[in-house]
């Protein structure tokens, strides 16, 4: 195993590190400033780099950068006492693996630095490896292996050949707008316009022009002749999208265009003939808007020849390794750095998320990843808040709700978040609850109850003052009367995330 080597003037700091390495089995090296570390590359390379920034001679960042020049791989560990806005940015744009904040806790250090030397362990993925589609959409369009896609895809083949009017339906981010452009690049009409418009992005006043365009002098600042949508498609495909948000006078205009083939120009006397084929997509339920009488009956039923519903990401999440990766490598690439690569337990994480947002959720999720996991390895615990949060929901440990007040004893030392409290959450109540959790554990025979009810108490104890502080550790210890290394370490042992 390969060294880590510690670059400290403070010897204490170099012991410590040394020791608490020494116990997770960790070799090292220490120096005591850069230059040292500059010679000593010449024989051998550590797995990890822990560096100082203030230190006689060339400080750590200039390190840090002559370090990337000359073993761009090797993972940097920059810390420092005197945390500020300019040396976290200066760390991060040299290249380095995360930043530890002095004073900080030894268990968190040491576990940072064995992530640091995964990395530095895994093989390197050079930016364009990987997934490279030269197409974007034609790679989201052929790639995946649920049940629910192949059926799309399927579809998409009987379909791109027809001219016949098609309306696409799902949530939000699950690529419509994708299939539509698909269905036109398949078809008879690939060598046509493909045109796009959003009909709940324009405003009102401005979508009838938008779609039939407008005659000069139709209106005051219609200086001269616009074509619309419609003639900008002809021969092609025009593809509206939130087609249930149109308004219902500009709804019956354009039944009358699917009826005819032709239009007037806004402040046009000559009726407009055009030839194009028309997909229509929706997140809203049509059905509903009919009902409401917000959406025209017969426009509705002129749409929804060949209806086309896309899946959300949850009912497809085989898909989700594929995308995540496919989007990872994309990003890397509009970056220009190496593409990360996520861990297995990040990617069954990952897949259990519901995401609301389907897949440009995703893909928003790893440009994050791209910009902010401090290494080329993503874990679960690099993963955005969002995700997080549910894990923890799901493990049991739900976000904290205001804590009840702790019994007699220890009021002076957290007090309740609300000065109003409710009989449930009484003191008495507190206890009896706890009590009556102890009796039942008794009853069923379950060992260990005394560590059990200790615990919860803790627990109870460290999020009522978190509350109290609003999330401050430092102000919470000082309530508690522990160290803020103490309640480090207590909020990773009892599964509390105060973020």
């Amino acid at each position: 195993m390969k060294p880590v080597w510690i670059v400290d003037d403070d010897q204490a700091i170099r012991w410590v590190l040394e020791k608490a390495l020494a116990r997770a089995g960790v070799p090292t090296r220490s120096f005591s400033q850069a230059a040292e570390v500059i010679e000593a590359l010449g024989q051998e390379t550590p797995a990890a780099l822990v560096s100082d920034i203030r230190m006689p001679g060339a400080n750590g960042l200039e390190l840090l950068r002559q370090l990337k020049e000359r073993h761009p791989g090797l993972p940097v560990i920059v810390m420092t006492a005197f945390a500020d806005l300019d040396s976290t940015v200066s760390a991060f744009q040299g290249g380095a693996f995360d930043y530890l904040a002095k004073p900080f806790d030894v268990n968190e250090a040491v576990a940072l630095i064995q992530r640091a030397m995964q990395e530095s362990a895994a093989p390197e993925t050079q930016e364009g490896q990987g997934e490279s589609p030269q197409n974007n959409e034609r790679w989201m369009m052929t790639q995946s292996s649920s049940t629910a896609m192949q059926e799309v895809f399927r579809a998409i083949g009987r379909l791109a050949q027809s001219k016949v009017t098609v309306l696409i339906t799902g949530e939000s981010g699950t690529g419509k707008e994708l299939v539509a452009r698909a269905l036109h690049g398949h078809g008879v009409r690939a060598n046509g316009p493909f045109v796009a418009l959003n009909a709940a992005a324009i405003p009102r006043d401005l979508l009838e022009a938008e779609l039939f365009g407008h005659e000069r002098g139709a209106f005051t600042g219609a200086s001269n002749l616009r074509r619309g949508r419609f003639e900008e498609a002809h021969g092609g495909t025009l593809f509206l999208d939130e087609i249930g948000d149109m308004p219902i006078e500009l709804q019956t205009r354009l039944l009358r265009v699917l009826a005819e083939g032709s239009f007037y120009r806004v402040g046009g006397s000559q009726p407009v003939r055009v030839d194009v084929r028309i997909v229509a997509a929706t997140h809203q339920p049509l059905e509903q808007r009919v009902e409401q009488g917000l959406f025209r009956e017969d426009l509705f039923h002129r749409l929804n020849v060949i209806r086309l519903r896309l899946p959300p990401l949850r009912e497809r999440v085989e898909d989700i390794p594929a995308l995540a990766n496919h989007f990872l490598t994309a990003s890397a690439r509009a970056l220009g750095v190496p593409v990360k690569r996520l861990t297995p337990e990040a990617l069954a994480v990952l897949t259990k998320f519901d995401f609301p947002g389907n897949v440009r959720q995703l893909e928003n999720f790893c440009h994050w990843l791209t910009v902010m996991a401090p290494g080329q390895t993503v874990d679960r615990a690099d993963l955005p808040p969002e995700i997080r949060a549910m894990e923890h929901q799901q493990a049991g440990m739900a976000p904290r709700a205001p804590a009840a007040p702790p019994p007699s004893g220890v009021g002076a030392v957290v007090q309740p978040s609300s000065p109003a409290v409710s009989e449930e959450g009484s003191p008495r109540n507190w206890q009896d609850s706890l009590l009556r959790d102890a009796q039942y554990r008794l009853e069923r025979g379950e060992p260990a109850v005394m560590a059990t009810l200790t615990r919860q108490f803790e627990k109870i104890l460290l999020q009522s003052a978190l509350d109290a502080s609003r999330g401050r550790r430092v102000e919470a210890a000082t309530r508690l009367g522990i160290g803020r290394n103490t309640i480090t370490r207590k909020l990773r042992e009892l599964g509390i995330d105060d973020e």
